[in-house]
């Protein structure tokens, strides 16, 4: 996983870009490193790739790094954030190289997971990212913020730019197509 780093601090114990101070500084560095892993589980859910999830987490990093002085008028950090991988990742597939596909996907890009943690390594984990794959984006998108990350269907619908109508629908569709895909178990 990538270390948290921050611009080195300037004179006046100020940073040397965005003139951030070294409190906020440090609180930043604190609050970012306490939910990095989080947010890269969730930027590979959004986007099936770890080494895509690490793109994102770290333009997201940048960004709220610039918008740090401004978190007063923010209401909930983690949803802000939730919101800002979502639109990396839209702005990420709108790029051209995005829309190319090389036949030969390495397994590293392929797999489902990197090697495996203890946290992260279970069966269940693995099993349902195969079936969240089968989704579509929107879909996909959708559950993963709306049960993965815990926001409500508002939060969910204003992160993606659909109406609450929308996000209702495609979590509604979206569970339906899950539930059609786990075999059921017997007991």
């Amino acid at each position: 996983m990538a270390r948290l780093t921050v611009p080195a601090t300037g004179h006046a114990g100020g940073s040397v870009f965005y003139g951030m101070r070294t409190s906020d500084e440090a609180e930043f560095r604190d609050f970012a490193t306490a939910r990095m892993a989080g947010w890269r589980r969730t930027a590979y859910l959004l986007g099936r790739d770890w080494d895509l999830a690490e793109d994102l987490v770290a333009t997201v990093l940048g960004k709220l790094y610039r918008q740090w002085s401004r978190r007063a008028g923010i209401a909930s950090l983690d949803a802000y954030v939730n919101t800002m991988l979502v639109r990396a990742l839209l702005d990420e597939r709108r790029r051209p190289w995005r829309r190319e596909h090389p036949a030969d996907l390495d397994a590293e890009r392929a797999g489902p997971d990197r090697p495996a943690t203890p946290e992260e390594g279970t069966v269940d984990r693995l099993t349902l990212d195969a079936y969240l794959g089968q989704l579509g984006a929107r879909r996909r998108a959708v559950l993963v913020l709306r049960f993965y990350c815990d926001l409500s269907v508002e939060e969910t619908a204003e992160a993606l730019g659909i109406s609450v109508g929308t996000a209702k629908s495609q979590t509604a569709r979206g569970l339906e197509t899950l539930r059609a895909l786990v075999p059921v178990r017997e007991s």
